[in-house]
């Protein structure tokens, strides 16, 4: 139970905040709390939860990624260009597309940083130019709306009208970011190559010399964000009914901040799918807050920032919730045995 405890501090003090501030917004506006707000908050963050186990598994391994977002725009708009030449497609043929889309942009990540030995946030820095400038090239900035009918029609997993008529509903981004979870948390602690994944984190040079394979680690960790980069861009779609080549720039630093709240250590060997979960909601329930209170927009970015850099900050001191617990004993006094005798 104490071990637990400490090796989760970070979640279970997310996790009381999270309460605090759900309480106090509920108490404090009429429409926090509401089945209609619920719902938006889960399908408006459903892409970046997608996007945030992604990048979780990089982080696991000690790396970076910052192109992701543009890469998940390039496979809209590359999973566009597909769809039109067959003719159509489904759903089941538009995930296996974006998903092996992504996971091809991924592993350019991969061999860069691998090949040229350069930490990963130089090379994602250059892909995320290199992504964006061919994208923006040879779409000349011009969004595509003529789209396949299974792709924009929204697929409804819940629906509810309150006494208001007020409708609230679940899409389907909200199961198959439920499923890319399910399989991340498997992915990184049910299996050896999750366990290398956190070993090569947090000890590279250690996991090396143990026999782990650095390639193939960079190899499944760029690749495994590259494909939730292109799943929940191809989700994206089916919420915005359009393909705009810009439309995702600048989400990047949102998902990262989102999961080193959650815990994820930027050095890598440390961070977990439920810290993804309440690092995203911490900023989504956040931003939805100030908003529902009638505050500006920019004190949203000023309280982010800071969350960050205390979160960062203090992403390595260790606090040892074994000493917190355990109780205290009592002295005894010099010569109480001798009293006994």
């Amino acid at each position: 139970m104490r071990k637990a405890l400490s090796a989760n501090i970070v979640e279970i003090r997310l996790f009381v905040v999270l309460m605090i501030m759900i309480i106090g917004l509920g108490l404090t506006t009429d429409t926090f709390l509401t089945v209609a707000n619920l719902t938006s908050l889960l399908n408006n963050n459903s892409i970046n939860l997608i996007w945030a186990v992604g990048l979780l598994v990089v982080l696991v391994a000690g790396g970076i990624d910052i192109s992701f977002a543009v890469a998940a725009s390039m496979v809209q708009y590359l999973a566009a260009q597909i769809f039109g030449v067959i003719g159509g497609g489904n759903w089941a043929f538009g995930i296996l597309t974006a998903g092996s889309l992504g996971l091809g942009l991924g592993l350019i990540n991969a061999a860069l940083i691998h090949g040229f030995r350069i930490v990963s946030i130089v090379i994602t820095i250059a892909t995320f130019n290199a992504f964006f400038g061919l994208l923006m090239f040879f779409t000349k900035g011009r969004s595509i709306y003529t789209l396949p009918d299974w792709w924009v029609d929204r697929i409804f997993l819940f629906e509810y009208q309150s006494a208001s008529g007020v409708w609230s509903e679940l899409h389907l981004s909200v199961a198959i970011m439920a499923v890319c979870l399910i399989a991340t948390a498997i992915l990184i602690r049910r299996t050896n190559i999750g366990r290398q994944l956190y070993a090569f984190g947090d000890n590279p040079e250690g996991a090396r010399r143990a026999g782990v394979n650095i390639a193939l680690m960079q190899a499944i960790a760029f690749g495994w964000c590259g494909m939730m980069a292109g799943i929940g861009g191809l989700m994206q779609v089916n919420i915005a009914k359009e393909v705009v080549p810009n439309a995702l720039y600048g989400r990047e630093l949102d998902v990262l901040a989102a999961v080193v709240l959650g815990g994820a250590r930027l050095g890598g060997g440390r961070g977990t799918v439920i810290g993804c979960v309440l690092g995203v909601f911490f900023v989504a329930i956040t931003q939805n807050g100030l908003n529902l209170l009638g505050v500006s927009p920019f004190a949203f970015q000023m309280i982010i920032g800071a969350t960050i850099l205390i979160a960062i900050s203090t992403s390595n001191v260790k606090i040892d919730m074994s000493s917190l617990l355990r109780r205290p004993q009592k002295k005894l006094k010099r010569g109480s045995n001798n009293d006994a005798t």
